[in-house]
């Protein structure tokens, strides 16, 4: 409903800011790291917004740029993450490091954020993989870009693996072992057959 919302910043709480807009007080939540660099009170700020609506609840989320906004709508769509869980999650990481770590499967830097286990960092990585990867979601900055090609090469190779007739098993044991950054696809696919022929 919501863009975004400007007006000028009349509190900062620990969890939300209130923004004045011709007399109207907008309560926007947002995370820690937002508050403290969203600019002083009674200056004029600007906030890209989410509506949240549930049966018993209507809030605003707010956020300083629209890469924080598409990150915290795709978190939303992981099943058993709430508003509040999401937004905790974005005080704690920036966007581009967590759709790094997504589409790297780092489960180890996704459960160093408050409130995510192993089951949840992998259910993570599983629904919102494919999207990191396709869509707009997030800017693609060059680490990220990187790392998207790096995970496809693994893909090929892991394909090309199988059709060889090795098993799903053999061959994640042997591309953990390989340090697949900047190789090729044939790169992986000799390096992992050099590991399978021991």
């Amino acid at each position: 409903m919501f863009a975004y919302i400007k007006g000028s910043l009349e509190e900062k709480s620990t969890n939300f800011v209130v923004i004045d807009v011709g007399g109207v007080g907008y309560k926007i939540f947002m995370s820690l790291s937002s508050i403290s660099n969203i600019g002083e009170l009674g200056s004029v700020v600007k906030v890209y917004t989410h509506q949240h609506v549930r049966e018993d609840d209507i809030s605003l989320y707010g956020f300083l740029s629209n890469e924080e906004l598409k990150m915290f709508e795709l978190l939303l769509q992981v099943s058993g993450i709430g508003a509040k869980s999401a937004i905790t999650m974005l005080s704690n990481i920036t966007p581009s490091k967590f759709a790094v770590a997504v589409i790297s499967n780092d489960v180890k830097t996704l459960t160093k954020i408050p409130g995510v286990g192993a089951k949840s960092a992998q259910r993570i990585i599983l629904e919102l993989k494919d999207k990191l990867k396709s869509e707009e979601a997030i800017s693609k900055n060059e680490e990220v870009n990187v790392v998207i090609k790096d995970d496809e090469s693994s893909s090929e190779a892991i394909a090309a693996l199988q059709i060889l007739g090795y098993s799903r098993q053999e061959i994640n044991r042997v591309i953990e072992k390989i340090d697949t950054s900047n190789l090729s696809t044939e790169d992986i696919i000799k390096l992992a057959l050099k590991y399978l022929a021991r």
